[in-house]
């Protein structure tokens, strides 16, 4: 068995002496693992750091192995990662997104909606919109989008500014005003790309993706919201710390 593919470096860890286990976020074959020889060498360390671009062949003598990975470095965007906070949570944040997704089944979107991301890492305010929106198509890919397309009590697809914490589905502001402190508010920068996004606007996107996330996605597995989401959040909002040391 074999394949060449691009993939978005998640994560890598030590394999005995000198080896290491790749995982990648790749664009036809999905979020998928592989054994690099010599991967734990400092010839390789800098290539095999989260965030960066690579190209891979991927060989295996039966598709159910865990195979081995050939690697070429394609844009390395580690050394930018370590200069703020927001990116090194962020990448973290990502990554640990992307593992809800079965393994070795194929997301393009959220491979281009990644690498999109990755390449505004250094601006705190798009890269956070960007997020809460890759939150939103995650829940998609699971199988639990939100339709904020249009009023769920009246059809409207106008004034949209609430969400319902039950069904997913937007509310006017008219259908929601009497119910307004049991909705969800919906930033308007997730139903109409040329608004402006404001720090409010990111701390209601993030609290509309964190709700459905939990609820639909991580509580049905026994599963808790990693740190690093928060760390972002408070990060990309002013309120983060320096970033960790590299």
């Amino acid at each position: 068995m074999q394949w060449t593919d691009e993939g978005i470096v998640l994560g890598v860890r030590r394999h005995g002496e000198a080896n290491a286990i790749l995982e990648l976020m790749t664009r036809a074959h999905g979020r998928h693992l592989g054994l690099v020889r010599g991967g734990a060498g400092s010839r390789m360390r800098p290539v095999l750091q989260p965030g960066n671009v690579v190209g891979v062949v991927w060989r295996a003598r039966l598709d159910e192995h865990l195979g081995h990975y050939a690697v070429e470095a394609l844009r390395m965007r580690a050394a930018i990662l370590f200069g703020a906070a927001h990116a090194v949570y962020g990448v973290s944040h990502l990554a640990a997104l992307v593992r809800l997704l079965p393994e070795r089944d194929p997301h393009p979107g959220v491979h281009a909606a990644l690498d999109a991301i990755l390449e505004h890492i250094e601006a705190a305010e798009t890269v956070a919109a960007l997020a809460v929106q890759f939150e939103l198509q995650l829940l998609a890919e699971l199988g639990f989008g939100l339709d904020l397309s249009q009023c769920a009590a009246t059809g409207a697809a106008t004034d949209l500014v609430y969400v319902s914490p039950k069904s997913g589905r937007a509310v006017s502001r008219t259908a929601g005003e009497p119910w307004r402190d049991r909705l969800l508010r919906l930033p308007a920068f997730l139903s109409d790309p040329d608004a402006a996004v404001t720090a409010d606007d990111i701390a209601d996107g993030f609290a509309l993706t964190g709700r459905f996330l939990a609820a639909r996605v991580l509580d049905p597995r026994g599963a808790t919201m990693p740190p690093e989401r928060e760390r972002f959040i408070a990060a990309v909002l002013g309120r983060g710390r320096s970033a960790p040391a590299a």
